[in-house]
């Protein structure tokens, strides 16, 4: 067992974080370091991915979010984003069955409507298999911006309701997730050190991680450190230290 799990067993679960987003950031480096294609790197991405899930899974945390596609992410080379397409098909027609064995419910976030008719069928059919499922909760940023999440919030809490009467709950209410345990840990590999668009409204108080592991290489270890980190930082949400301490 490595140094940082080695840790991480001897604290208390309660100080674990119950809900974590990553960005999963590096792909193309890792391949390009490897003298492949930037495709490449997305596949051996997906072995991370594996791996993200079962450590969650092992360590009491309620929801693992991954930005697995930008709404920006469109931009980039048609070759790259139609791998990404194909590789997503292929994990929620491959995993989602082992996924379901182990009680993990995945839900699915962005705006859908760009994607192929075959992989939103494919979408709703993964996360209907899962939806009664009591473990951990699988979330996939597909398609995903936090600026739009927060239009699509605020037309929601506008129905019906003058705009000027909109409080921040009623966006709470209609925010993607809002239905989770708040986020409590955002993890950037790959060493850049920016939010992305990812969970904009969801990560007002949320703490952040960035290591430089490319997320190829982010294994056990790798979440054990930012899982570790998060558990020693002093959480304050507006307050003194010594108001916090006093609780």
């Amino acid at each position: 067992m490595t140094p940082a799990l080695k840790q991480i067993e001897q604290i208390s679960s309660d100080l674990y974080p119950k809900h974590v987003g990553i960005i999963m950031d590096g792909n193309g480096r890792w391949a390009k370091q490897q003298g492949k294609i930037r495709t490449f790197g997305h596949k051996a991405g997906v072995e991370s991915v594996k791996t993200a899930v079962k450590f969650a899974r092992q360590h009491q945390i309620e929801v693992l979010t991954l930005f697995a596609f930008s709404s920006e992410n469109w931009k980039r080379p048609e070759q790259e984003v139609s791998v990404l397409m194909e590789l997503f098909m292929f994990v929620l027609t491959k995993e989602v069955r082992r996924l379901h064995k182990n009680n993990v419910r995945l839900k699915v976030i962005g705006d859908l409507s760009r994607f192929s008719d075959k992989l939103q069928q494919k979408i709703k059919e993964s996360e209907e298999l899962t939806k009664e499922n009591s473990g951990l909760v699988l979330a996939i940023a597909a398609n995903y911006g936090g600026r739009w999440d927060i239009i699509e919030a605020m037309k929601k809490a506008s129905m019906g309701k003058p705009v000027d009467q909109i409080s921040e709950d009623d966006i709470d209410k209609n925010i993607s997730l809002s239905e989770f345990s708040s986020l409590d840990l955002i993890i950037r590999t790959g060493g850049e050190q920016r939010i992305s668009n990812f969970l904009l409204w969801q990560a007002a108080y949320a703490e952040f991680y960035f290591t430089q592991d490319l997320w190829p290489d982010f294994r056990e270890e790798s979440f054990a450190q930012a899982v570790l980190c998060f558990a020693n930082r002093e959480r304050r949400f507006g307050l003194t230290g010594d108001q916090v301490g006093k609780n």
